[in-house]
């Protein structure tokens, strides 16, 4: 009869393996597989059709003390309220500080151009940034008195977090955050909200819940039919509150219970800190980014439950659950350094997934970093498993997009500041302009897998000769030339063709 040192180990091991089995088949076991089925609302889900795709510039501007924020009207079109995903522009000039708010889903969002300071308030994480008060400063606060903690402390808070241009930076759905622009230029955030996460168990629109400021309505009176922000009577949540229980509840007279409420403040979402922002930080300078930096600020008693990869509280998982306060926020995806994949001559790409960016496995998305040289092309693809935003920072490219019919639904140019979505396993194909292409392509998949086409690790690759030649009717040596005359790239393609030819491939205007 086996003894139980024997029995123990075996049933330990087995119940291991089971749990990462089951971890593997529940949660991002496959990057092939999805959380979730459909995406969009309700009401879309009988009516998803990507027959023709529009590209996007945004209509309408909410304007600031210290900024202004600019929104696309994508409840209008059907692919956008399909894929269920909203985006916006936010500009904030130099001292300009971004309310603090939470929102009713997950978000990523994009450093155009600019840098500054950003935090978080995540539940249950401590405030690890303290300043207490000198020996003497104490003795003459309190002059004889007993000292209460509020005499001993001078600040404390979560912790701070820089960026620069082109990082992204992760913000979970119901974490309140704020942003404020230190250097000289404006800040050009983008910013990609996705309501058909489960996180959200709203309705689909973006609901964005401010606890200060009062947004204002600049352009409410325009003839869009925005159900979801109903702006003419906006105002922070305290605002909804009686001001005697609030009062009650922070133990602060009535009359900084009226401030907080900010029913007469003017100044909008964005204000402007005159004197600039005097928060705790480790040095005064602005560090270089540091792709490999860690943020090591766990908490030494759990207060509340943690979040899990599944984006919910108390997942199980896998029972390897790991801490919000510990994962890095941003990360940067336009250093040239930091490419994934570099052609001299046609361009590079940089991802930020959840194998690199581990908040994305709560977060659901992933966003890449693409930059074509003049006349550069990026292969023919298509996304397995994820639909696509694509965000045009600079120059001009011409796209096309081809649905399942082998029906072109999109052949047009982006130029800077435009989106355009791609439907999930739609074939795209881009070319750069001579000025070159720039986007940032955010994807509704922590993990997005692309196919692609041609060139390395393509699906013209890996078929055989003979499969292609009976396919599409040519000889073994036409054959190999369609398999293998891209094949020292990959995904990004070196031009081709002389500049004067490029008039060729414009867009035929039916």
């Amino acid at each position: 009869m086996a003894s139980m040192s024997t029995i123990l180990p075996l049933c330990l091991g087995l119940l291991l393996f089971f749990q990462v089995s089951m971890a593997q088949f529940s949660f991002g076991g496959s990057p092939l597989q999805s959380p979730r089925g459909f995406r969009g609302d309700q009401d879309s889900r009988h009516q998803c059709h990507f027959e023709h795709l529009t590209a996007l510039e945004a209509t309408h501007q909410q304007r600031s003390e210290a900024g202004f924020t600019e929104y696309y009207n994508t409840e209008a079109r059907n692919e956008f309220r399909c894929a269920g995903v909203s985006m916006r522009r936010l500009v904030v000039e130099s001292k300009g500080l971004v309310l603090p708010m939470y929102a009713n889903a997950h978000k990523l969002v994009y450093i155009v151009q600019g840098r500054g300071v950003f935090g978080m308030a995540l539940p249950g994480c401590p405030e690890t940034f303290q300043s207490v008060r000198s020996p003497f400063e104490q003795e003459v606060a309190t002059a004889g008195e007993a000292q209460s903690s509020i005499q001993k402390m001078r600040d404390e808070h979560q912790q701070l977090h820089q960026f620069h241009q082109g990082d992204v930076i992760a913000v979970p759905a119901g974490v309140a955050h704020w942003l404020y622009n230190n250097g000289d230029s404006p800040v050009v955030a983008f910013t990609v909200i996705d309501t058909s996460n489960n996180a959200n168990q709203l309705d689909p629109k973006r609901r964005e819940f401010f606890l200060a400021g009062k947004p204002r309505s600049s352009w409410q009176q325009q003839s869009y039919s925005y159900q979801t922000e109903q702006l003419s009577r906006n105002q922070n949540i305290f605002a909804g509150f009686s001001p005697d229980l609030l009062s009650e509840a922070l133990s602060v007279s009535k009359q900084t219970v009226l401030r907080l409420q900010g029913l007469s403040d003017p100044r909008g979402a964005i204000i402007r800190v005159e004197n600039g922002l005097q928060a705790l930080q480790p040095s005064l300078q602005v560090e270089p980014v540091k792709e490999e930096q860690t943020q090591a600020y766990l908490p030494t008693k759990q207060l509340q439950p943690t979040w899990s990869q599944s984006g919910g509280a108390c997942g199980q998982q896998n029972g390897l659950n790991e801490i919000m306060c510990a994962f890095k926020l941003r990360k940067n995806i336009d250093n040239p350094q930091s490419s994934d994949i570099f052609n001299p001559h046609g361009g590079r790409i940089t991802r930020a997934n959840s194998q690199n960016f581990p908040i994305l496995n709560i977060i659901q998305m992933s966003a890449t970093r693409i930059v074509l040289q003049n006349n550069a092309l990026l292969t023919p693809h298509w996304t397995v498993n994820a639909h696509t935003v694509m965000y045009v920072t600079a120059g001009q490219g011409r796209i096309q997009v081809v649905d399942h019919r082998g029906r072109s639904v999109f052949d047009g140019e982006l130029h800077q500041q435009q989106i355009l979505l791609i439907p999930q396993n739609f074939a795209v194909v881009v070319k750069a302009r001579r000025e070159g292409f720039a986007w940032v392509s955010f994807k509704t998949n922590h993990n997005a897998v692309d196919s692609q086409i041609a060139g390395k690790a393509s699906i013209l690759r890996a078929l055989p000769v003979d499969v292609v030649a009976n396919a599409y009717r040519l000889s073994r040596e036409e054959s190999r030339r369609v398999k293998f005359n891209r094949g020292d790239e990959m995904a990004v393609f070196a031009p081709r063709r002389g500049p004067q030819q490029y008039a060729e491939w414009q867009i035929n205007e039916k």
